[in-house]
C-alpha cells in the first residue's frame, strides 16, 4: 500500500494555540517542524475563548502579581492541581502575552495605554488581557501569522489516527488526508500532541466538531497515562434556546462586566449558593455586590463571579427545583444593568451571537442560558518542566494535557495555559529531537496496521451506523456522568460503554474514501468511547464531590481524596485501568502563600 510520506523533527498534532505556540518554538529552536490539523489553519476551538488571558501583568491592580494568580488557581482546583504547574503558568503568563502584543496582537487598553484586564470568576483581581469578547480569535490570528511568516509547514483539513512507537518511544505518526482519504505518514522523534478536549463525548457542548478526545486517546493507545479525567467543566453559561443552538458558549464576560443571573421569579440566586470556601471574599447581600463594581478595591466580589463548577452547580439546582427559564436554563441579565452602547462595545460578540441565533437583543432582555460541557482538566500526564508524557518523545499542552487546572479550571486560565506549556513543549520536543536525530524510522508493518484498521470500516457490510452510535454515547455521558452523578448511574454507563464498545467494532460506511464524513467519525468513535470510559472509570473511584465532580452519593470533599490523583492507563486486554496516585508535595515556600490575606 503507499503512503505519502514525510520526515521531520518535531511534528505538532493540532493547531490551536498550544499548538501553534509549540510549534514556534520548535521551529525558533532549530528543529524541522510540522503542524498537523483536522480543519483549516485559523479555524481551531481556541476562537471559542473569548474573555481573555489570565496572567498578574498588575496593569489594572498593582498588587497583583504571579503568587496571587497562583493562589487562586490552586484554590479554583480546590489544590488537586500540580502545583509545579500552576506555579509555572503564574509566573510566565505576563511574558507570553507581552510576547503576543510584540507579535502584533492588538489588546484593548486602559486610559494610560496599558493592556486592559477584565474581571473573570474566581480571580481575586482583574487580570485578563482581552480584546473585545473575541481574544481567541486575536490569540489564533497572531499565531497564525506568525507560523506562516515562520515557514512552519502546515498540513491543513489531516487527521492523526495513531501515534507510531517502538522500544525506545515515538518514530511518528499515520494518518489521512480529510479531502480525499489518503494515508499519509509522518517519521519524527518528537509528537507534541495539543488536540483540545472531549466535549462531542457529551449532547451539551460548547465543543466544536473536532473536540471527539484524539489526543487522549492516542496517547492512552501510545502507553501513557491520563491524569484528573474525572473532572469535567461545565461551563455555566451555554444558550439553551433554540435548540440549533443549545449549548452554544456564552462569555464569561458578561457576568466580568456586570451580568447578574437570575430565576424565573426574577432573584439572584446565587447569593444562596455562595460555599464556606469563599464566604470571606464573596458578597452576601444584593448592595454590596453592586458597589463591587463601582469599588471594587474594597468590597467582596458578586457571587456571580465564582468558580465555574460553583455557579454550574447552583443553576443546575435551580432548574431542578423548577425555578428555571422557560426552556431549561436560568436568566443572565445585563440589559438592566449597563448602558447599550456599553454592552455593545465590550461584548459584541454576544450581541450578534443573540441577535442572529436567537432573535434576542441582549441590550433589551435577558439571554436564556444553562450548563454546557466545556472543558476537561483531566488529560496526559505530563513533566510541568517539559510537558513531556511518560513515553520518550511525546509530549502534550493545552486542554489535552492534564495537572495544571486540577479539579475545576479558573476562566481566562486556559489561553495562558496554552501559552506557557505550548512554548515549554516545543521547545523541549526540540531538544528530544536533537538527541534523537537519525535513530528513528517508519516500521512498515506498523503503516500497514494502522492503514488496516483506518480501512475496516469499508470492509464491513450491513454494521452499525456510526451516527446512531454516536447519539447513544452522547445520551448516555449526558444522562449518567454528567454535572451531578451516582455510583449506580455511572455503573450503568460504563455497562452502556462495553456494550457500545462491540458495536464501535462492528462499525460499517458506504462508498469511498473522498470527502466521506461517516467515514471520518467511525474512525473519531474509538476515541470518543475510549475517554468516555476513562470519565466513567474515575468518576466511580473517586467516592467525593471536588471541583467538576459531584458525586450526589458522597456530596462532601474527603481529605484523604484531596491528597490523591487517578491515572488512566491503557490495560492489557485493551480496556481502561485506574490507580490511585499521590499528590506532589508542594514546598513550604509556597505553602506560605495560602497563609497571606487577600
Amino acid at each position: 500500500m503507499e503512503f505519502e510520506r514525510h520526515a521531520y523533527d518535531v511534528v505538532v498534532v493540532g493547531a490551536g494555540g498550544a499548538g501553534l505556540r509549540a510549534a514556534i518554538a520548535a521551529h525558533e529552536d532549530g528543529a524541522r517542524t510540522a503542524v498537523v490539523c483536522k480543519s483549516l489553519l485559523g479555524k481551531a476551538h481556541t476562537v471559542m475563548a473569548e474573555g481573555g488571558i489570565a496572567a498578574a501583568m498588575g496593569n489594572a491592580y498593582p498588587e497583583d502579581d504571579w503568587r496571587v494568580h497562583f493562589r487562586d488557581t490552586m484554590r479554583g482546583g480546590k489544590m488537586l492541581n500540580h502545583w509545579r504547574m500552576a506555579q509555572l503558568h503564574a509566573q510566565e503568563a505576563p511574558d507570553r502575552v507581552r510576547e503576543l502584543e510584540d507579535w502584533g496582537a492588538l489588546f484593548d487598553r486602559t486610559p494610560d495605554g496599558l493592556i486592559s484586564q477584565r474581571d473573570f470568576g474566581g480571580h481575586r483581581y482583574a487580570r485578563l488581557a482581552h480584546v473585545g469578547d473575541r481574544t481567541g480569535l486575536e490569540l489564533i490570528r497572531t499565531l497564525q501569522q506568525r507560523t506562516v511568516a515562520l515557514g512552519v509547514d502546515v498540513f491543513m483539513e489531516c487527521t492523526v489516527t495513531r501515534v507510531l512507537t517502538d522500544a525506545e518511544g515515538v518514530t511518528g505518526a499515520f494518518g489521512y488526508w480529510r479531502e480525499s482519504g489518503r494515508f499519509v505518514a509522518w517519521e519524527a522523534p518528537s509528537v507534541v500532541l495539543a488536540t483540545g478536549g472531549i466535549g462531542k463525548a457529551y449532547k451539551v457542548t460548547s465543543n466544536s466538531w473536532e473536540y471527539t478526545g484524539d489526543g487522549h486517546s492516542l496517547a492512552l493507545q501510545a502507553g501513557a497515562g491520563l491524569v484528573n479525567m474525572e473532572f469535567v467543566q461545565f461551563h455555566p453559561t451555554g444558550m439553551v434556546w433554540p435548540p440549533s443552538v443549545r449549548g452554544i458558549l456564552v462569555t464569561e464576560s458578561v457576568r466580568g462586566d456586570g451580568g447578574v443571573l437570575r430565576n424565573s421569579a426574577g432573584n439572584r440566586f446565587m447569593f444562596d449558593y455562595i460555599p464556606d470556601f469563599f464566604r470571606k471574599e464573596t458578597a452576601e447581600t444584593e448592595d454590596e455586590a453592586d458597589r463591587w463594581y463601582e469599588d471594587k478595591k474594597n468590597n467582596r466580589r458578586p457571587p456571580e463571579l465564582l468558580p465555574r463548577d460553583e455557579v454550574a452547580r447552583a443553576i443546575n439546582s435551580e432548574v431542578k427545583a423548577g425555578r428555571g427559564s422557560p426552556h431549561g436554563g436560568v436568566f443572565l441579565d445585563i440589559a438592566s444593568r449597563r448602558p447599550a452602547e456599553y454592552v455593545r462595545r465590550r461584548l459584541p460578540s454576544m450581541y450578534h451571537q443573540f441577535k442572529e441565533l436567537a432573535d434576542v437583543d441582549i441590550t433589551a432582555e435577558a439571554m436564556e442560558v444553562g450548563p454546557t460541557c466545556h472543558y476537561v482538566m483531566g488529560g496526559v500526564e505530563v513533566d510541568p518542566d517539559t510537558a513531556a508524557a511518560r513515553v520518550p518523545g511525546l509530549f502534550a499542552a493545552g486542554e489535552v494535557a492534564g495537572g495544571m487546572h486540577g479539579s475545576n479550571r479558573l476562566g481566562g486560565n486556559s489561553l495562558s495555559d496554552l501559552l506557557v506549556f505550548g512554548r515549554r513543549a516545543g521547545t523541549a520536543a526540540a531538544e528530544h529531537a536533537r538527541k534523537r536525530a537519525g535513530l528513528v524510522a517508519l516500521v512498515e508493518e506498523s503503516l500497514a496496521d494502522a492503514a488496516r484498521a483506518a480501512l475496516a470500516p469499508f470492509e464491513r457490510e450491513g454494521g452499525e451506523n456510526p451516527y446512531a452510535v454516536q447519539a447513544e454515547l452522547q445520551q448516555t455521558m449526558h444522562d449518567l456522568v454528567g454535572i451531578i452523578r451516582t455510583a449506580a448511574e455511572v455503573e450503568q454507563a460504563l455497562a452502556r460503554i462495553a456494550a457500545l464498545r462491540e458495536r464501535v467494532a462492528a462499525l460499517s460506511v458506504e462508498g469511498h474514501r473522498q470527502y466521506n464524513p461517516g467515514w471520518h467519525l467511525a474512525l473519531d468513535l474509538p476515541h470518543l468511547l475510549l475517554v468516555s470510559e476513562c470519565i466513567a472509570r474515575a468518576a466511580l473511584e473517586r467516592e467525593e464531590s471536588r471541583g467538576g465532580h459531584t458525586r450526589d452519593d458522597f456530596p462532601a470533599p474527603d481529605p484523604e481524596w484531596g491528597r490523591t490523583n487517578l491515572v488512566c492507563t491503557r490495560t492489557a486486554d485493551g480496556g481502561v485501568g485506574v490507580t490511585r496516585q499521590p499528590l506532589p508535595q508542594m514546598p513550604p515556600e509556597l505553602a506560605e502563600v495560602f497563609e497571606e490575606q487577600p
